[in-house]
């Protein structure tokens, strides 16, 4: 397990997000990208969860629409990382997979895709 502070995951995250290539992230419009802890006893654990409309569903968004929500839950990733390296390819793969999610994807196609 590492530990890391709320300020420097959420750098972490961010640093992440903008390192993701252009083709990846092009169309990623409207989304807020949240940090929580997942409580404890709540199944399954999670890494990520996506919330939202994903696109090839939507119709064009209209006035006062909140944003979709991509939510990583900080405590299951620090748990199931040995250290910093470990812990940032985990929330780089939870990021590109709930992204898939965004548009569109499911579980299945995001793990033919290595995404899973």
């Amino acid at each position: 397990m590492v530990e890391i502070s709320d300020d420097d995951f959420e750098q972490m995250v961010s640093e992440v997000f903008d390192a993701l290539p252009d083709d990846m992230v092009r169309g990623v419009e409207n989304v807020a990208i949240l940090i929580a802890n997942q409580p404890p006893g709540e199944r399954p654990r999670l890494y990520g969860l996506y919330g939202g409309r994903p696109l090839k569903t939507r119709g064009v968004y209209g006035y006062g629409e909140l944003p979709d929500r991509i939510t990583l839950f900080k405590n299951n990733m620090q748990a199931h990382s040995a250290d910093l390296d470990a812990l940032r390819t985990r929330v780089r793969i939870t990021l590109v997979h709930e992204i898939g999610h965004y548009f569109g994807l499911d579980d299945a196609k995001l793990g033919e895709l290595g995404w899973a």
